[in-house]
């Protein structure tokens, strides 16, 4: 009952530190002068990329910390895993969704997104966290792809596709 209690104070707090710091991410690149050592972990631009990335640095940063917390649960990292991608995924899908059926977007509804991304990854955790019958044969391959997952993040940030995932809809020439 106490791992249940703490599992749910801990999942709270990573919620509220994802929302916190993911909206601080958001202004960091402008408020340092579009410092390099920036532009890794915060948004470029507002591409719905860079709003994904908002999401996983600090979920996967929260799960380098709520890691020491959680020893006795052995599905630690591939329940993490399935959260963060379920938390990643889940904001182009809103976004293009809400977009292609309004056909614009609006502050208040991409900030709602992100809080509604950040949730959907914290309640997927915690029901596999209860549920505790996912089996995590190698949890460090989960591990290992959510690190090259932030590579990727890394990399995307400056050698970004032409695709519209990755175009910044405030400099999209129409």
């Amino acid at each position: 009952m106490a791992m249940k209690k703490n599992l749910a104070i801990l999942q709270f707090c990573g919620f509220v530190i994802t929302v916190i710091v993911g909206t601080l991410l958001h202004f960091l690149y402008g408020w340092t002068n579009k410092s390099l050592l920036a532009a890794p972990f915060s948004a470029v631009n507002e591409s719905t990329w860079e709003h994904m990335k908002l999401m996983y640095v600090p979920l996967f940063g929260f799960a380098l910390i709520q890691n020491r917390f959680m020893k006795g649960f052995k599905n630690f990292w591939c329940v993490k895993l399935i959260g963060i991608i379920a938390g990643i995924i889940l904001i182009p899908v809103l976004f293009y969704t809400y977009n292609g059926a309004f056909g614009k977007s609006s502050s208040p509804v991409n900030i709602t997104i992100f809080f509604v991304s950040a949730a959907t990854a914290f309640i997927t955790e915690t029901h596999f966290f209860k549920k505790d019958s996912l089996r995590c044969n190698h949890p460090w391959l989960a591990f290992a792809i959510l690190c090259l997952i932030g590579i990727l993040f890394v990399i995307l940030t400056f050698v970004t596709p032409g695709i519209p995932l990755f175009q910044d809809p405030q400099n999209v020439t129409k």
